[in-house]
């Protein structure tokens, strides 16, 4: 079989508009996350497919993210196999934030990556 390579993106080239996916868990995702992120844990993807199709609706790209680039790759390759304008954010969430690419929390205390 002849894969084609995975379309992927370093953190600091998510444009400040982008539509960022953070596939992480609740816990990892209450740590700290990019503010305006849809967050659609892996465990819960398929359940919740219909929310990733309506944020992408418009042919947005999805910027796919997760701590460190493993789970964001199986639901990049996904979401390309889906017809989806999706792309890997190589090295997750470390790598935006030792980018210095800013992070949130729900609650406003200092934000990490779990």
């Amino acid at each position: 079989m002849n894969f084609a390579p995975l379309p992927s993106v370093g953190a600091a080239s998510v444009p400040a508009d982008g539509l960022v996916l953070d596939v992480r868990e609740d816990n990892e995702w209450a740590a700290g996350h990019v503010d305006g992120a849809l967050h659609v844990p892996m465990s819960d993807f398929i359940a919740r497919f219909g929310d990733v199709t309506e944020a992408v609706a418009e042919g947005r790209r999805a910027y796919v993210m997760c701590r460190v680039g493993g789970r964001s790759a199986q639901v990049t390759q996904y979401l390309v196999q889906q017809g989806i304008d999706a792309v890997n954010v190589e090295g997750g969430m470390l790598a935006w934030e030792a980018a210095g690419r800013s992070m949130v929390t729900a609650d406003g205390s200092p934000a990490f990556v779990l």
